[in-house]
């Protein structure tokens, strides 16, 4: 890789970064996801699941953040756009949240699947 390139890559991955740490800053879903993130995370070394698991785990997390970002570009896009009320802007906003919500929901479905079994047989080793 070219000087130039790598150049350009470290640039764009900067770029990224700024971005993530935007939508953190500002966005108090995107905060709240974080912190559901961390807990799986270390829920998942707590009750020792299996690497597919840990896949499930990570996939939904990346999902849901990723999803949450992109809902970010969308806001911040369409309130440069217009300051006004507009249907669309609105229809485009709540299309954007409502890919939110389905990651989550689905987040959460996998959060069942992935950590109930093994909380149930530790719990129950417990009494």
């Amino acid at each position: 890789m070219t000087a130039l390139k790598q150049a350009r890559f470290w640039r764009s991955l900067k770029n990224a970064c700024a971005g993530v740490r935007y939508a953190v800053k500002t966005q108090r879903n995107m905060r709240i996801h974080c912190g559901w993130a961390l807990l799986a995370l270390l829920a998942a070394w707590w009750l020792d699941v299996s690497r597919a698991d840990w896949l499930l785990v990570v996939f939904a997390i990346g999902l849901v953040m990723a999803l949450e970002l992109v809902n970010t570009a969308i806001e911040a896009a369409v309130d440069l756009a217009s300051e006004e009320w507009h249907a669309k802007a609105k229809a485009a906003k709540d299309a954007a949240a409502g890919a939110v919500l389905l990651a989550a929901l689905t987040a959460a479905v996998i959060g069942v699947w992935v950590f109930a079994p093994p909380l149930v047989a530790k719990l129950s080793s417990l009494f």
